[in-house]
């Protein structure tokens, strides 16, 4: 048939001919049969739907003799040495460390989303594990770790990511030739097998992202047929359920969120234009979807920072990311009430607003060079080196002398010149024009602790008090400083310079604590500080006493999405094998995960998949492009029904690899290649779906031959490279051989001449 003209409708019989009787429609029963089918409890809806099968998914018995042979044969691909090697491997060192952290309850903060990390933790947890391995290094030996069941668990998601595929296809109305084609591509390709055999968090979020792509399909068939059925609801609220799991792993999981965004709104388009469809069932369209599409997901992906809240009660390292209102929720880090009113003789400890990076801290060691004076830091810890009594700097006699308790308080206002003494070594905040030891610019003076016993001081140990801001709710601490409540500026007295503090650190000989200088230019966030705690000799037990305003689990969960955008923000260092998005379809180079033992993990693809899936890609967009074109000159492919089902199955996609590889070339920070596997697994599908279209003229039998040549082809080149996807054994000459592409960088020296040798060493 010419694709360019529509098929007609059979023609009416002539005047004379036509039937007796209208055709019978499928649903029809007569009385008996209706009768039989209500006391069996079916409604005239349930009868309309009993050929329809749920989510348009019609699956022959022999289909699913197929699908379990190759869930085994996936099943020994990502399983086979699984226990190798029994050594810390590539981000295991993040991801094990942070299931540690969870069966301790320890607080961490990671820049990805807890699920898949929770998962993790559970699979140790349920096998014993104590929490008490560091996962410090790569290559560092296992001990006293069920490490097999923490890999087993994206492991198994790999393995259900296969028959998900094969499942959209059938969903997607391909034929199950090329449905098989998809499942086998995913199982033997090596980039997949190697992630996925590890303690990552890249398997379980592709796996939710083939789960939320067959879901979804499943909901616009239902949809296409007939909405607002039991079935379609369900369908519906799974795709929003999935859709909270993709994005509790992986923010990445926002680019799933978008492609469905997109279907989403195509539907209610049109629908908008169907005027059949009444504005108040539109409307109802509408609420259905967005119930299901953003409140559940949204209600998921908080339920997973409940969870994760409700695990880490403990203070741990990850303390110093979070504010102190944060801070003092967790078990450890609680503060008793402590005064409000701040006066002259009141022993306090001073914190830092902005940095997260812990109280002014000083500690009888001496800068190295400068003045070779004691140094003064920030410290994340409560420590009585923190505490700091608050002394008129106008009085000149003893400091051990000069507070008469007997006299009326002496609140402090802006503009108050005062000196700050350190308790445990009796010095003064001090500073002069002298350059930090590390931030040695002009307009950067350093700070250190000056002084002995019963030493008046001198004019660089004065501070002058300026007001930032008090707290709404106590209108006092706008005028005189208040423990808490108020936050202020401390200007050096003779240079201007402001006390400051930056994310800087300290060499060995700081401790590796954080810089504290007196800047001429200071940022003002950098410069502001308040008062934790407060003591005073003449303030009665009665006085007004403040604490932090702990915040609830709505609070925590703003501030910590804050923490993981900046965190993950700053990942901006460069690593030995990261890699750009514009390398990805080409596979020009993978990741190094971990060498020992003339053995070596390398994270590469299959060339086979790789190129073939990209290929696709590009394809389409050239085909989708000239049909475009064509249309403008009046042809009219796009009313052929063979153009528009594959051009509404490759278009989706298309789309749902676009959204999960462009977004990438907005960001600054360390991106690897393993961040294209959500895009690549849309790519296969797509390659599929381009397979099922130029194939679809041809006989079964050599549609399904050509497929088996293709698999033997992938199935070949993953045999090929599966030594550096499961550590094995391997040799130099092979490794080199293996080298299509110079850009591959592992490294052939690390293995032997023979394999013989391998096996011996």
């Amino acid at each position: 048939m010419n694709p360019t003209v529509r098929s007609r409708r059979p023609a009416s019989p002539p005047l004379g001919f036509a039937p007796r009787y209208p055709h019978v429609r499928e649903d029809h029963l007569d009385a008996d049969a209706r009768r039989a089918a209500a006391s069996k409890g079916l409604t005239r809806r349930d009868i309309g739907r009993k050929d329809y099968p749920p989510g348009g998914l019609n699956i022959a018995s022999a289909e699913w003799k197929v699908l379990f042979i190759i869930v085994i044969v996936a099943v020994l691909v990502r399983m086979f040495r699984l226990p190798q090697p029994n050594s810390v491997v590539f981000d295991e060192v993040h991801f094990g460390k942070f299931a540690s952290k969870y069966i301790k309850s320890q607080y961490f903060v990671d820049v990805h989303p807890p699920l898949a990390k929770l998962l993790i933790a559970f699979a140790g947890f349920i096998f014993g594990y104590d929490g008490n391995f560091d996962f410090k290094d790569i290559a560092k030996p296992y001990e006293n770790v069920p490490y097999v069941a923490m890999r087993m668990l994206p492991a198994l998601m790999g393995v259900a990511t296969i028959p998900i595929a094969y499942l959209t296809l059938r969903a997607l109305e391909c034929r199950a030739t090329t449905a098989v084609l998809a499942s086998l591509f995913l199982t033997f390709e090596n980039g997949l097998v190697t992630q996925s055999r590890h303690i990552l968090l890249d398997s379980p979020l592709v796996f939710f992202t083939a789960l939320t792509t067959f879901v979804w399909t499943c909901f616009c068939n239902e949809d296409s047929h007939e909405p607002f059925t039991e079935s379609w609801w369900t369908w519906l609220t799974l795709s929003g359920l999935s859709l909270g799991a993709v994005v509790s792993c992986k923010w990445v999981g926002l680019f799933t969120i978008a492609t469905v965004g997109v279907g989403t709104l195509k539907q209610l388009w049109l629908l908008l234009g169907d005027l059949r469809v009444s504005p108040r069932l539109w409307m109802k369209h509408f609420l259905a979807r967005a119930l299901c599409l953003i409140i559940i997901p949204i209600v998921f992906y908080m339920s997973m920072f409940g969870i994760h809240f409700l695990i880490l009660t403990n203070s741990g390292d990850g303390d110093g990311f979070m504010s102190s209102e944060f801070q003092h929720t967790l078990r450890g880090k609680g503060m008793a009430d402590t005064y409000a009113d701040v006066a002259i003789g009141s022993t306090v400890a001073i914190r830092h607003v902005n940095t997260q990076g812990g109280y002014l801290h000083s500690h009888p060691h001496n800068y190295p060079g400068g003045s070779n004076q004691q140094q003064v830091t920030l410290y994340p810890h409560l420590d009585s080196n923190n505490d700091w009594r608050i002394i008129n700097a106008t009085s000149e006699v003893d400091p051990d002398s000069d507070i008469d308790f007997d006299e009326p308080l002496t609140y402090i206002t802006a503009g108050t010149r005062l000196k700050f003494r350190h308790i445990s070594t009796q010095k003064y905040l001090h500073s002069h024009e002298i350059r930090p030891p590390v931030s040695d610019v002009d307009f950067q003076n350093e700070v250190s602790a000056y002084g002995m016993p019963h030493f008046v001081g001198d004019a660089n140990d004065d501070w002058i008090v300026e007001i930032e801001k008090g707290d709404k709710r106590d209108k006092e601490s706008g005028k005189r400083l208040r423990t808490l409540r108020t936050h202020f500026k401390l200007r050096h007295a003779l240079t201007g310079c402001y006390l400051f503090s930056h994310k800087v650190k300290l060499p060995e000989w700081g401790y590796e604590q954080q810089e504290v200088t007196c800047n001429k230019n200071a940022v003002r966030d950098n410069s502001l500080w308040y008062i934790e705690t407060n003591w005073h000799p003449d303030l009665p037990a009665d006085a007004p006493k403040v604490n932090y305003r702990l915040p609830g689990f709505l609070g925590k969960f703003l501030e910590l999405q804050q923490v993981m955008w900046n965190t993950n923000a700053g990942l901006t260092d460069r690593h030995t094998y990261d890699s750009r998005p514009d390398s990805w379809p080409r596979l020009r180079r993978g990741i190094n995960f971990w060498v020992r033992d003339h053995r070596q993990i390398y994270l590469i693809g299959n060339p086979t998949v790789w190129w073939l899936s990209t290929f696709a890609v590009v394809a389409y967009a050239a085909v989708r492009g000239f049909l475009i074109l064509r249309a403008k000159r009046g042809f009219r492919d796009f009313e052929n029904t063979k153009v528009v089902k594959y051009d509404t199955l490759c278009g989706f996609l298309f789309v749902g690899w676009a959204l999960h590889y462009f977004p990438f070339f907005l960001m600054g920070r360390q991106l690897f290649l393993h961040h294209y596997f959500p895009a690549l697994y849309f790519a296969v599908l797509l390659c599929s779906g381009v397979f099922d279209l130029v194939t679809s003229s041809l006989r079964p039998r050599i549609r399904l031959q050509i497929a088996a040549i293709l698999i033997i082809i992938a199935v070949w080149n993953f045999s090929y490279l599966s030594p550096i996807a499961y550590g094995s054994p391997w040799t130099k000459a092979k490794c080199n051989s293996a080298r299509w592409l110079k850009t591959w960088d592992f490294n052939c020296n690390d293995f032997l001449d023979d394999v013989s040798s391998t096996c011996t060493s």
